[in-house]
């Protein structure tokens, strides 16, 4: 039988009651109608009592505010607005500015005047087609900018759901073209002795052998401060990258980019490399005095601060150019610790953990041609050993 509840929301704003069909709602009171004078009701539904208590108090609170609007009046452009503003709390400042962003250039243009619940799937599918397909005078966007703005669309619609708002993402019946993977270009191991060859002696040399030999990501190497640095147990902690915020230039330790960390243990030849920065940023500060910044960063400027993207990048590419890899991207040294790594004998578990990969599968993904060359050189292997073994047989 279903259950009535007289629990009043937020200021007495609202009733609380269990529908026949099982699913929870909530009854507000958003005014009158100056005409009848009656009150004008609202209401928010939910699978649980809890759910659609809390959707009832937000409503409370955003009218006493006078922010609240009537969910089937809210526009796409008024709930991104909503959605940006206070449901976006949990991500990073660069992630929350791409999303700004990308409702701002793509999104509000083409959806923003279309009623939230009058948005239908092929009207988003539209959108997508277009911008992938471009104009003539407006290159089209690639099919993983396309599946990023998707993905965007979808958590900011989905959130509407949750509240009620919509009774089903719309987003979720779209097709998205299909991404094309980008072959990936590590060095191999003549590449990596010209590469090694061309930084001794650069100041950033342990920057580049650091960041080649753990695989580590370019924000990750240059947030590394000495705290996450165990010589006495010969490890690395990962728990930071130093980041740039796009709104207002600074550059930040933020989170790394699953929000996880995880603890290398480098070859003893990293923390030889590492044991020597230390060194020489202790003579550094020296020469310093009282211009040094103490950081706690262990790649530093002259005055300890840290080093941005843009110049350790700009120095990465005058190196590679000398040893005529032209093209070759900051990405790369963590690619080549990938392959390097796989064809070591390390297993796709130990290198994805190093990498810091959601799963192993996404590892596999990506490396998987270097996995497939390794089975086909083990079969060989086998073979050779079997033919070994055969003709070694004694006669009987």
């Amino acid at each position: 039988m279903p259950k009535t509840s007289t629990t009043r929301a937020a200021q007495g704003s609202g009733t609380i009651r269990q529908r026949k069909d099982g699913r929870w709602e909530a009854r507000y009171t958003i005014g009158r109608d100056p005409g009848t004078g009656k009150q004008i009701q609202r209401s928010v539904y939910g699978a649980t009592q809890a759910e659609v208590r809390k959707k009832l108090q937000q409503a409370a609170v955003d009218i006493d505010n006078g922010v609240y609007i009537e969910p089937s009046k809210l526009t796409v452009s008024q709930w991104l607005d909503i959605w940006t503003a206070e449901y976006l709390g949990s991500v990073k400042p660069r992630t929350m500015d791409s999303y700004k962003t990308t409702c701002k250039t793509h999104l509000k243009p083409e959806l923003g005047a279309v009623k939230l619940k009058s948005l239908p799937a092929h009207t988003i599918q539209t959108l997508y087609n277009k911008l992938h397909k471009g104009t003539a005078d407006k290159k089209g966007l690639s099919a993983k900018t396309i599946q990023n703005l998707h993905g965007v669309l979808h958590k900011a619609l989905q959130q509407a759901v949750k509240l009620g708002y919509l009774r089903f993402n719309p987003a979720d019946a779209i097709e998205l073209p299909r991404v094309v993977k980008k072959e990936i270009a590590p060095f191999d191991d003549e590449q990596i002795s010209a590469f090694l060859s061309a930084i001794k002696g650069h100041k950033w040399e342990a920057l580049f052998l650091t960041t080649i030999f753990t695989g580590i990501r370019q924000g990750e190497v240059l947030g590394l401060t000495w705290s996450c640095v165990d010589f006495e147990l010969g490890t690395i902690l990962i728990d930071r990258q130093l980041q740039r915020n796009r709104t207002s230039s600074v550059y930040e330790l933020v989170s790394t980019k699953n929000s996880k960390s995880r603890r290398l243990s480098p070859a003893p030849f990293v923390m030889a490399a590492l044991r020597e920065q230390r060194r020489l940023q202790a003579a550094t500060r020296d020469l310093a005095c009282d211009l040094w910044q103490d950081s706690g960063l262990v790649f530093t400027n002259e005055f300890g601060r840290y080093l941005t993207a843009k110049s350790v990048y700009g120095e990465y590419k005058r190196i590679v150019t000398l040893i005529d890899l032209p093209s070759a991207r900051f990405h790369d040294l963590r690619h080549s610790y990938a392959v390097s790594a796989l064809k070591s004998g390390d297993d796709v578990k130990t290198v994805q953990e190093a990498l810091g990969h959601h799963t192993a599968a996404f590892t596999l993904d990506v490396y998987g041609h270097v996995t497939n060359r390794m089975k086909q050189e083990s079969a060989a292997r086998m073979e050779a050993f079997i033919q070994r073994v055969n003709n070694e047989r004694p006669e009987l």
